[in-house]
C-alpha cells in the first residue's frame, strides 16, 4: 500500500466563529499574517513527508475557512521544487472553477516539468458550493466537464502541430502549449467516486479512482470499478489503481493518539457548517441522485457504522474508526486496522492519509507522520501485492 500525505490546510482559528465556514464566512476573520504561517507550516509538513517516503496530495477548494488551498496547482509548482522523491497528486482541479481548460492543461504540464516528472492529477467535478463564487451555472455541468476533460487530454499528449478547438462549450483558435509534459501520453490521470456507478465509468476509462470517507461503500466502489476495468481490457486491474481517503491519527501510546484524533475530528464538524441554499444547487445533481436521497432521509449520505447506523456529525472518535473514516491508535493499531478494512473492502493500494486535519498542531503531526512514515508504511507496502482472499459483488 503506497500512502499519501494530505491535509485541507485549514484555516482553523476561524473555526470558533459561529455560523457558517463557507461562502459567507467573513474575510475580516482572517488574519493574513497567521494565514501566511499556517501556510508556510503545511509546506513544511509536505517536506517532511518527502523525506519519509511518503507520497503527497493536494487538493482545492474556495471561499472556505476549512481549506486555504485555493489552488493545488500553484502548491504543487512549489513542492515540486523541493521535494525529491514524493509523487505528487493534484486530487483534484474542480473544472466546476475553471472556464479555460487550456490553462489548465498548461498548469500541468509546467509541474510536470519542474518535478522531474512526478506528477499525478485528479480532474473532480468539484464541491457544489464552488459554483457560487465561480459563477458558472449547475445544469448541464457534466457535459461541459467531459468537453474540458477531452480539451485537456488532447492539450497534453499533442507531439505535432498546434490544433484547434471548436466545442459546444469551448473554442480555441490556437491550441500551443509550452512546455510539454514529461510523462507520456500524459500524467496519470485520477477521479473520484462515491457509487459503484461512477467507479464504473472510471475503470471503463482506467484511471485511477479514488474514494473519500466513504466507509463500508468503498467496497461497492472498489467491486463496481473491478467489474467495469475488466469488462473493458480483459485483465482485471491491480491494487494501484484503487485509493481510500481517511484520517490517520498515531502515536506511542493510544491516550496520545486518541487526543490527536479529537483535535482533528473538527474536520468533519466543521464541514457541516454551510447554508442549506448552497448544499445542492437546482441542476447540479441528476434527477435520480435527488430522489435517492430525498427518500432516503437527511442522514442518508452520513457513512455507516458496522451496526447499519448513519456517524453522527459529532459522533466519537470510535463511532468514527467504527465506519473506518479514522484510523487511531499505536503504529500496531493503526497498521491492524488498516489491514482489516483493506480486507473488508476487496484492497486498494493507495492509503490517501489525512496525517493532518482540523486543530492538529505541527508537533503533534510531525510525530504522526514520522510515525506512519517509519513504523507503519513499510509494514503496509505488502498488501499492494498480497493476494485477495474475498472478492465482493458490485452493487448500486
Amino acid at each position: 500500500m503506497i500512502i499519501w500525505q494530505f491535509s485541507e490546510q485549514a484555516y482553523h482559528p476561524a473555526f470558533k466563529v459561529p455560523g457558517p465556514m463557507r461562502v459567507t464566512l467573513a474575510q475580516r476573520h482572517c488574519d493574513p499574517v497567521e494565514a501566511g504561517h499556517l501556510l508556510n507550516r503545511y509546506l513544511d509538513e509536505y517536506l517532511l513527508a518527502d523525506e519519509l517516503g511518503l507520497n503527497i496530495m493536494i487538493n482545492e477548494h474556495h471561499a472556505a475557512a476549512t481549506c486555504m488551498s485555493t489552488s493545488c496547482m500553484t502548491t504543487l509548482a512549489i513542492l515540486a521544487r523541493q521535494t525529491r522523491k514524493a509523487r505528487l497528486l493534484a486530487l483534484g482541479i474542480p473544472l466546476a472553477n475553471r472556464s479555460n481548460p487550456l490553462r489548465v492543461a498548461e498548469e500541468i504540464a509546467m509541474v510536470d516539468c519542474l518535478s522531474g516528472g512526478r506528477l499525478e492529477v485528479g480532474l473532480v467535478k468539484g464541491a457544489p458550493y464552488e459554483l457560487f463564487m465561480s459563477n458558472r451555472q449547475p445544469t448541464g455541468f457534466m457535459e461541459r466537464f467531459w468537453e474540458a476533460h477531452d480539451l485537456i487530454l488532447a492539450a497534453l499528449t499533442n507531439q505535432g502541430d498546434n490544433f484547434s478547438w471548436e466545442g459546444k462549450h469551448f473554442h480555441y483558435r490556437t491550441a500551443s502549449m509550452w512546455p510539454r509534459p514529461i510523462q507520456q501520453p500524459h500524467p496519470p490521470l485520477w477521479m473520484t467516486a462515491s457509487s459503484a456507478t461512477s467507479a464504473r465509468d472510471y475503470g471503463r476509462l482506467g484511471y485511477n479512482c479514488a474514494t473519500f470517507l466513504s466507509g463500508a461503500v468503498a467496497r461497492s466502489v472498489f467491486a463496481g470499478y473491478r467489474e467495469a476495468y475488466l469488462a473493458a481490457h480483459g485483465v482485471e486491474p491491480g491494487q494501484d489503481k484503487l485509493a481510500y481517503l481517511a484520517l490517520v491519527a498515531c502515536a506511542d501510546d493510544r491516550a496520545t493518539a486518541f487526543r490527536r484524533a479529537e483535535a482533528m475530528k473538527s474536520y468533519f464538524t466543521t464541514a457541516a457548517r454551510l447554508d442549506p441554499q448552497f448544499r445542492n444547487p437546482w441542476g447540479f445533481n441528476p434527477v435520480d441522485a435527488n430522489i435517492r436521497a430525498l427518500q432516503a432521509g437527511p442522514m442518508a449520505m452520513r457513512p455507516r457504522m458496522r451496526n447499519g447506523k448513519p456517524v453522527p456529525v459529532d459522533g466519537s472518535i470510535e463511532e468514527y474508526m467504527d465506519a473506518g473514516l479514522m484510523f487511531v491508535g499505536t503504529p500496531d493499531e493503526v497498521h491492524d486496522q488498516l489491514v482489516r478494512f483493506h480486507g473488508e473492502t476487496g484492497g486498494f493500494g493507495n492509503l490517501l492519509m489525512m496525517g493532518q486535519a482540523g486543530e492538529l498542531g505541527h508537533e503533534d503531526t510531525v510525530d504522526n507522520l514520522t510515525l506512519v512514515g517509519r513504523e507503519v508504511a513499510p509494514r503496509l507496502a505488502e498488501l499492494a501485492t498480497a493476494p485477495l482472499e474475498v472478492r465482493y459483488e458490485a452493487v448500486g
